[in-house]
């Protein structure tokens, strides 16, 4: 019965009828309401869909423009639109890609556009050369600048990343190598082919400066500018090895990560120098993303020994009238900021420029300010000047 009588109830007076009205036009709104944010979400995710098509696309047209031959047009893609123009619909001006770092970007590293970089009236055809040549240091092959190539080729430049003789892909024994000239092979055999018109800018890396002075040497008038990167900078009559014993107290890390290798047995010389791939991080790479750790743990060859033992001979009028730049690491933990510093003390180059926060290897930890500063030296205009002597 109390179920039955549950279904009645006494008739609405006029004020309950009012307000059961007003109930159901506020759960109709309501409703309405739900409707129209769910169309706005809908929408707003194809239109989020439709931008990321977008994205999706324009990376797959650079892909197939870079498998054209001759690398087809260079095209400037931004990898990080959805980072820094959350608003899709928003016109964007395009700007240099992102390094391929994980690392969280700082204010020391920022990211420069090529016309930042350039004065509107310098055009990459109008400085006296355009072509870098990137020589590796000791260990290391042409793989290392991986990310300073793209950008400068972004940029409008030429470049070319040597592998030396017994590093990087070049098959030939290390252990093998008896001399600097035999190891700067491919970077002369480059240097011969130029025409004689045509001049290069050279960057050297660590054991690498010692093979761009050679170079300086041999081929002065092929060779607009020299950039020695965190390099062994020598003068007239000095080795490699000189240099870095010049360090304070020596550099205790070094010492712990070489491994002599001994070819010709025990009671020889050593043919070549390993470094320790668990000290690998912390001598050369401290600042650096663990991905580009990686690489160079399974790519790094050994050191041929006998070409750190070789004294350079530098003439003023040959290597001194090439113009030297030399660009500092702060936190370097192979060849210290100290040990550069005398370097450029001893032997002042043109300009001296400072990479904070680098290690030893700027071209991983800080490729966006080292691409800057190269752009930078490549248009300092010709300008006359005394030659530079190596004695000095």
């Amino acid at each position: 019965m109390g179920g039955i009588m549950s279904c009645f109830h006494e008739p609405d007076s006029p004020k309950g009828l009012a307000a059961r009205r007003k109930k159901r036009g506020a759960q109709q709104d309501a409703t309405v309401t739900a409707v129209v944010g769910s169309s706005k979400r809908w929408e707003k995710g194809r239109s989020v869909r439709a931008a990321e098509e977008s994205l999706i696309q324009e990376a797959a047209a650079l892909l197939l423009l870079q498998q054209q031959p001759n690398g087809g047009t260079a095209i400037s893609f931004d990898r990080s639109t959805s980072l820094r123009y959350p608003g899709m619909g928003v016109k964007k001006q395009q700007g240099l890609p992102r390094s391929s770092s994980s690392r969280a970007r700082s204010l020391t590293d920022p990211v420069v556009a090529p016309q930042q970089l350039l004065n509107q009236e310098t055009k990459i055809d109008d400085l006296e050369t355009n072509h870098f040549v990137l020589v590796h240091g000791g260990g290391f092959g042409a793989w290392c600048w991986y990310k300073t190539i793209a950008l400068l080729q972004d940029a409008g430049f030429k470049v070319n990343a040597i592998d030396l003789t017994g590093s990087g892909i070049n098959s030939f024994d290390t252990n093998n190598i008896t001399s600097l000239s035999q190891y700067v092979k491919p970077l002369t055999n480059l240097l011969e082919k130029l025409g004689d018109s045509d001049k290069v800018i050279l960057v050297g890396h660590d054991f690498g400066g010692a093979c761009i002075s050679y170079a300086m040497e041999a081929f002065p008038a092929k060779i607009s500018k020299a950039v020695f990167l965190a390099a062994a900078m020598l003068k007239d009559g000095q080795n490699t090895l000189h240099i870095f014993s010049q360090q304070e107290g020596g550099s205790d890390l070094m010492r712990q990560a070489q491994i002599f290798l001994y070819a010709n047995g025990k009671d020889q010389s050593p043919t070549a120098i390993e470094l320790d791939k668990s000290l690998l991080k912390d001598l050369l790479f401290n600042q650096s993303p663990d991905k580009d750790v990686a690489l160079a743990s399974v790519s790094m060859r050994p050191i041929p020994f006998a070409p750190v033992l070789q004294k350079l001979e530098l003439t003023c009028s040959n290597y001194g009238s090439v113009r030297r730049f030399y660009i500092e690491t702060t936190e370097d933990n192979a060849i210290s900021l100290p040990l550069q510093q005398i370097m450029c003390e001893s032997h002042p180059p043109e300009k001296t420029f400072r990479l904070k926060g680098s290690d030893h290897s700027p071209f991983f930890s800080k490729p966006q300010a080292l691409h800057k500063l190269l752009v930078e030296i490549a248009k300092i205009p010709t300008a006359s000047r005394q030659q530079t002597n190596p004695d000095e």
